[in-house]
């Protein structure tokens, strides 16, 4: 089943957010090689493609996952998560009726 994580990130976590990119980006291209991310990104604190300095309010991505569970335990194991930038993350199942 596919679920979205919605992660909210802690105001001024921006320096740890780059720290822990490479990482993060990482486990993300490990959910596409096996054919389980549907997308994922982050979203600007700014209606820009590049928010520079004002960084990201947070993230979403939405992969399938065998159980919710499980979804919820790969989001724990995120280096975003383990380097402090989330505040809040939440995961739910997602029905995708397009495209």
């Amino acid at each position: 089943m596919l679920y979205a994580i919605l992660s909210e990130d802690l105001a001024g976590s921006l320096p740890r957010r780059r720290e822990a990119r490479a990482a993060h980006l990482e486990r993300l291209k490990a959910l596409q090689e096996a054919g389980r991310l549907v997308l994922a990104g982050p979203h600007p604190a700014i209606d820009a493609q590049d928010p520079g300095p004002a960084g990201f309010t947070g993230s979403l991505v939405v992969a399938e996952f065998a159980t919710r569970e499980a979804a919820i335990a790969w989001a724990a194991e995120d280096p975003y998560a383990a380097a402090g930038v989330y505040a809040k993350v939440t995961v739910k199942p997602f029905r995708q009726v397009l495209p």
